[in-house]
């Protein structure tokens, strides 16, 4: 495992691609009503990326993946691919997953969106799996073990009676898109990793209604949860700093501190 520093430089340009990456999640969302294509909604933020920010789409073509951006519908967990014949209903909800480049630097968010009115149990899935993410973002300062974001995660979680994707996790960003370390959503050998000042993380825990269990659809990439209940994903990129870690991707529409400082 090499698990890569960053230098004051590399942390403010990423700063820039974060929040770059935020205003997309921002944008995109006037567009999210029933009717709209998810290809349509990839071609918006397609052009937005490239030619508004100037900045490059990272999922585009990486290991062969063929969008700009990740759709994942009710059902599917992650890297739902968009398509311009799956228009979006009333009732749905949808994580639109982000990952930007600047100046070579890469951040990488994601949220849900309701398509109009969502149901009681897509609204609570939403709410604690943002809930989930905020929790693990609240506790992270140099010096913990890594594993006791995934114990805080799956903890809070499973008291609401949802469960935790196993198969899919956090990971280091920078230079990379993947990057070590593994950042796991649920408790986990962690290999002994202690979070420094310096680091930089995604966290994204994917929250399952029904059963953790998942499988991965013919097309290599949309992956679903096996009982076909609905499944919810917030994610940021977070550096971790001398007191505390600061938030890369944080929106405007978060009442969420951008910096925690556990000095303070």
């Amino acid at each position: 495992m090499t698990i890569i520093i960053k230098t004051s430089e590399d942390i403010e340009k990423m700063r820039i691609a974060g929040k770059l990456a935020a205003e997309v999640l921002e944008m995109i969302g006037s567009y999210i009503k029933p009717g709209i294509s998810t290809g349509k909604l990839d071609t918006i933020c397609h052009h937005y990326i490239t030619k508004i920010q100037h900045a490059i789409s990272a999922p585009l073509g990486y290991h062969g993946f063929p969008k700009s951006i990740c759709t994942s519908i009710n059902d599917v967990v992650c890297h739902g691919i968009p398509n311009d014949l799956h228009k979006l209903k009333e009732g749905d909800i949808i994580n639109i997953d982000v990952t930007v480049i600047k100046d070579g630097l890469y951040a990488d968010t994601s949220k849900m969106f309701a398509v109009g009115q969502s149901t009681k149990l897509g609204y609570d899935l939403c709410q604690i799996t943002q809930k989930s993410l905020y929790l693990a973002i609240n506790m992270i300062k140099p010096g913990i073990r890594l594993k006791r974001i995934g114990q805080s995660i799956q903890k809070f979680v499973e008291t609401q009676n949802f469960s935790i994707v196993r198969e899919y996790c956090g990971h280091g960003i920078g230079k990379f898109f993947h990057e070590d370390p593994h950042v796991l959503h649920y408790d986990a050998d962690d290999e002994g990793v202690i979070l420094q000042s310096g680091m930089t993380l995604t966290i994204e825990p994917m929250v399952n209604a029904g059963s953790h269990h998942i499988y991965t659809e013919s097309d290599g990439w949309t992956v679903r949860t096996r009982d076909h209940n609905l499944s919810a994903q917030y994610e940021h990129t977070i550096v971790i700093t001398e007191n505390g870690c600061e938030v890369l991707t944080l929106r405007s529409d978060e009442s969420f501190p951008s910096t925690i400082n556990h000095n303070s």
